[in-house]
């Protein structure tokens, strides 16, 4: 079959949607670190609807740890489908926004180049939480991250994300040109003052200086929503079938979407708002929403379905005492810890709710529990703060936690190995096989990676026995009983 390229376009198939200008005229205006799935699903969408009107916003994406991307979408003209599954069908679309991809691996000088060429005004990122090299529990720099140590004594030849920025920025002022704006859209709590505060340290390290004018660089926060299953090769095949050409990497994802963005760019941006984000003085509530309500949710399904066997969060939702346990999670824990007026929170819940039960978009539970030690802060140690502060319980999301110890153990209900993808996988399967069979011995080992949990809910009697409990229940009973005991 043919693949995918700018050659197609003219041919494609009817009910397919194909970029709606000339992309030749399109110049690069941003750079994005960290081009993985989501991006494509989310903000590259964005800018592919303004092209029209804005032909100087294209985008150059950089892949830092690995080449898959590039490979993948280098024949294809950087061109690739977006597939939007709801109960209806699949509606493809096919996205140009993205001019070229660099691997920063191989490529690393000409992406510093352009990032401090003037033509680039916003530099953005989705790099996980885990690729800010900073320490989860404290939003600080983490110094001793080996990409970090390996930045400070080669700086024109950075690693890491916050690396790149800075070099780049300093390249930029030795020229005289002024700052990109730098725009997380990853789900890290205020993650623009969050990202700013790591890199202005990072660059504080480097030159004091440097990090004078780094502090009065913009770094917008942001609120990012869409949900992006992995792809797979039926994923393929189907795509293939439905546009008529080859695609390496289409993405798969849902109708909705959503973006809310602090407006604090002093060189300009695309007019975001005429493509549908919402534009704010403030995002910080807006992500908070979003981060303990459905991202807090959607780990707390992760771990407990697929330790009770539930493949997608589809299936998780197909079973009554899950929905009543999440329903409960958010309108009972969550939604108290939010202070937003003119928001209908009970109504975001249940749109929240509705699009878990999507059947048409095959989210794997497997998939949401990667990273969980970088992820639990931000989506349920927060507000389970704000619970103990308020004095109030949080058995659900004590549950959550509880069944992320209980997964990162390593073994599952019926003893087959769990493979756990985390930063932290070795430590915790280490601490797993101290424990044994002893519950209270694997949550206070657990419960000491202070990098997680910080030294204040290590040390807190009332967290320490809502988890245990319900860790030890999980371990006895397993998780559907649980579950059925907790929501019961």
């Amino acid at each position: 079959m043919t693949r995918l390229s700018a050659a197609i376009l003219a041919n494609a198939p009817a009910g397919v949607r194909v970029p709606d200008y000339d992309r030749s005229k399109v110049t690069p205006g941003i750079v994005h670190l960290g081009i993985g799935a989501f991006h494509r699903a989310h903000m590259a969408v964005y800018v592919d609807d303004l092209l029209k009107d804005s032909p100087a916003w294209g985008i150059v994406g950089a892949s830092l740890r690995r080449p898959d991307t590039k490979e993948a979408l280098a024949p294809q003209d950087g061109l690739y489908t977006v597939a939007i599954r709801d109960a209806a069908g699949t509606h493809p679309r096919i996205i140009g926004s993205i001019l070229k991809v660099l691997d920063a691996n191989t490529e690393r000088e000409d992406l510093l180049a352009l990032m401090a060429s003037p033509q680039i005004r916003i530099v953005s990122l989705t790099v996980t939480e885990k690729g800010y090299c900073h320490d989860p529990a404290t939003g600080e720099l983490d110094q001793r991250h080996p990409d970090i140590v390996h930045d400070l004594a080669n700086h024109a030849a950075p690693k890491s994300a916050p690396g790149m920025l800075v070099e780049a920025l300093a390249r930029r002022i030795a020229a005289g040109i002024a700052p990109f704006a730098v725009m997380s859209c990853d789900n890290l709590p205020s993650n623009g003052a969050t990202v700013k505060r790591i890199v202005t340290k990072f660059a504080a390290l480097r030159d004091a200086a440097l990090g004078e004018w780094v502090a009065k660089v913009a770094f917008p926060g942001t609120m990012v929503d869409r949900i992006v299953p992995s792809t797979t090769d039926a994923d393929r095949a189907m795509v293939a079938g439905l546009i008529g050409a080859e695609d390496a990497w289409p993405i798969m994802t849902e109708p909705f979407t959503q973006w809310v963005i602090e407006d604090h760019f002093p060189e300009g941006r695309p007019a975001f708002e005429k493509a549908g984000a919402q534009l704010v003085e403030d995002v910080e509530p807006f992500e908070r929403m979003k981060l303990r309500m459905l991202n807090g949710s959607h780990s707390t399904m992760a771990y407990l379905g697929y330790l009770a066997g539930y493949e997608f969060i589809s299936d998780v939702m197909g079973d009554p005492d899950f929905v009543k346990l999440i329903h409960g999670l958010m309108t009972e824990e969550a939604m108290p810890t939010l202070d937003m007026p003119g928001i209908d929170l009970g109504a975001y819940r249940d749109q929240l709710l509705d699009r878990f039960r999507n059947p048409a978009l095959q989210h794997r539970t497997w998939q949401i529990a990667m990273d969980g030690s970088q992820k639990l802060p931000q989506r349920l140690l927060g507000t389970i703060r704000d619970r103990l502060k308020a004095g109030e319980p949080f058995e659900r999301l004590g549950l959550g936690v509880a069944a992320w110890m209980r997964y990162v153990t390593g073994i599952d209900e019926k003893g087959e190995t769990i493979d756990v993808r985390d930063p932290l996988a070795m430590r915790m399967m280490a601490i797993a096989a101290d424990a044994g069979d002893d519950a209270e011995a694997l949550y206070v080992g657990l419960a000491g990676l202070t990098e997680v949990f910080g030294t204040d809910l290590a040390e807190n009697q009332a967290f320490g026995e809502t988890v245990a409990t319900h860790l030890d229940s999980l371990f006895e009973v397993g998780v559907k009983e649980t579950v059925a005991e907790v929501v019961g």
